[in-house]
């Protein structure tokens, strides 16, 4: 599959990584299954969160080393690689801090000697994304090691260094080898890994049409899968709401991070009221043409590469369609010539329900925006999408705002804020945003098998 690291601010290729033999692919499932019965299930969660919390510790021992690799990898802004490095950290410390509160035995109540205690299912397949190559792996190692379960993980092949990296630091911590088994493998193997038998859980992070795909191969296969796949997200801006610098920040903000590259990033602006919504387009066409773009490893750049110029021509491919079906270019959307996967970032208006652009996720720094006339025609047009991943309502007050928010079909949603994440909130979505959550005391449910131990009078 050609697992490479080739820097997208300048098309240098890095590194490459040899691909994983069928016989490796075996034997590291192999090894898997032996750490898994014969130590690691047999651990205490104690045992297992000291591994985690040591992991979080090195990490932190140098930030800029493992930021550096993901910036050359996939071209995210040092600033923001320093902050995945710092947030995969503190999650993973915070399963370390509150796994045996999470996986406590239940009591039945109403039936004395009745207990639910937590078992790991055991070894678990994970596809991961490029484009968060830390914090992808850090929310599924963080609860699904410290429930005591084996991951086997198949990272993006364009972040082969970042997702060695991971690996090493676990084991550093004190991971037994094979319980979290980076693979360089090819569909056919990761095909192969699914029908194994000994594998009981899949999850996935990607999009919507590889999800769909691989959920069900493992629903043939009996196994249980959790889906975070793409997104649409609304940005709704309700009447009241002052069009200042303020929004505009967070507007950027939401839209910009990671150069667009966000599942749950803001990506189609809802605003209420025609001069509004001109008023907000004047002043993010302004904060856009504005930006610096450039290397992501210089502290003052605003806008870093797209992942690959393959991403960045995808994005620019699909502008270009949305302005072939009536969409106006407000600004940016254009390839900038030279070295390196760089684009300007863009603003799309005047999109009609029959464009395609109407109902696709675009994975990069381009801004949809919409005028509807009131707050009910705001919730009609944000749900009218195939995806609901997440959202962002802004509100005059926050009771508003909630009673917005509930009626958004969506698995997140914010209120006056960027939606963001943190290890204690859940994370996904519903419709073709996937299924299951991630993160929080909801993520760890959901690869353990809460078995019955009744003992209750008969």
């Amino acid at each position: 599959m050609a697992y490479e690291s080739v820097n997208p601010a300048t098309g240098e290729t890095v590194k490459k990584y040899p691909d994983f033999s069928d016989k490796q692919v075996k034997d590291s499932v192999d090894r898997a299954a032996t750490v898994f019965k014969n130590d690691w299930s047999q651990r205490t969660i104690a045992e297992r969160s000291k591994v985690l919390h040591k992991a979080a510790e090195i990490f932190r021992s140098d930030v800029d080393k493992y930021a550096k690799l993901l910036t050359i990898d996939m071209g995210k802004k040092i600033a923001e690689a320093r902050g995945e490095v710092k947030l995969s950290a503190d999650i993973l410390d915070y399963y370390a801090k509150n796994g045996e509160k999470f996986l406590a035995p239940q009591k039945v109540e109403e039936k004395p000697g009745a207990v639910v205690k937590a078992f790991p299912l055991g070894l678990l397949l994970a596809i991961e994304p490029w484009n968060f190559p830390y914090y992808q792996l850090a929310r599924i190692a963080g609860p699904y090691l410290i429930a005591g379960n084996a991951l086997l993980v198949k990272h993006s092949s364009s972040v082969p260094q970042s997702a060695h990296a991971f690996e090493a630091v676990l084991e550093e911590a004190g991971a037994p080898k094979g319980i979290y088994t980076n693979l360089d493998a090819s569909p056919d193997q990761v095909s192969q890994i699914i029908e194994d038998p000994r594998v009981r859980g899949v999850t996935v992070t990607g999009s919507a049409s590889v999800g769909a795909e691989l959920a069900a191969k493992a629903g043939k296969m009996w196994k249980k899968s959790v889906m975070e796949l793409g997104g649409s997200d609304a940005f709704i801006v309700l009447d009241g709401v002052d069009i200042d610098d303020k929004l505009i920040d967070k507007a950027a903000y939401g839209r910009l991070f990671n150069a667009g590259q966000v599942c749950c990033a803001a990506k189609r602006f809802i605003i209420v009221g025609q001069k509004r919504a001109e008023l907000f387009t004047e002043k993010l066409k302004q904060r856009f043409e504005a930006l610096k773009i450039g290397d992501p490893m210089d502290e003052s750049t605003d806008l870093g590469p797209l992942s690959s110029v393959g991403a960045r021509d995808q994005v620019v491919k699909q502008v270009e369609k949305a302005v072939q079906n009536g969409a106006k270019l407000v600004c940016g959307g254009k390839a900038i010539e030279g070295k390196g996967a760089f684009m300007k970032a863009g603003i799309l208006t005047d999109i009609k329900r029959e464009n395609p652009a109407y109902f696709e996720e675009f994975f990069g720094p381009i801004a949809q925006i919409y005028a509807v006339k009131d707050e009910a025609e705001a919730i009609e047009l944000a749900n009218d999408s195939p995806y609901g991943l997440g959202g962002a309502v802004f509100a005059p007050d926050v009771e508003q705002g909630r009673k917005v928010a509930e009626q958004i079909e969506t698995g997140m949603v914010a209120i006056n804020k960027p939606l963001w994440t943190a290890p204690e909130l859940p994370f996904g979505g519903v419709k073709h945003s996937g299924y299951g959550r991630e993160l929080s005391h909801f993520g760890i449910q959901e690869f353990i098998n809460w078995k019955l131990i009744d003992a209750s009078a008969a």
